[in-house]
């Protein structure tokens, strides 16, 4: 079973900064690729920023050059770093994993969210 939690969100001001942790558990093989998604009210769920296993980052266009995504792979956990916020920034994020179980299965897990809230 993979166990995926989030850490970090908050309250920030238009221009602000917040930095968001996602630590990953459980009986894993390896880690494919780790992301952050966000849903706002109303809105579907979509994706922020994600890094492949060998360090490959993919941003959405709306994040770019404001927000930045690393991870720890010896400690099993993704970051993203949130600058410049604004308040369309305004969403529950979500961490997302995608790996390999010890039972040789691929899985895909999801944390329970963190608010991220932008206002003055």
């Amino acid at each position: 079973q993979v166990h995926v939690a989030e850490s970090g969100g908050g309250l920030a001001q238009p221009g602000g900064s917040l930095r968001l942790s996602c630590a990953a558990s459980g009986s894993i093989v390896r880690f494919n690729a780790m992301g952050w998604y966000r849903q706002a009210p109303g809105k579907e769920r979509e994706l922020v920023a994600d890094i492949s296993s060998g360090g490959t980052r993919n941003y959405a266009d709306s994040v770019k050059n404001r927000f930045s995504i690393s991870r720890d792979n010896a400690k099993n956990m993704v970051y993203l770093q949130m600058d410049s916020l604004k308040p369309e920034d305004t969403a529950v994020y979500y961490c997302n994993v995608i790996g390999l179980s010890a039972t040789m299965s691929l899985f895909r897990a999801w944390g329970q969210g963190t608010q991220v809230t932008v206002s003055s």
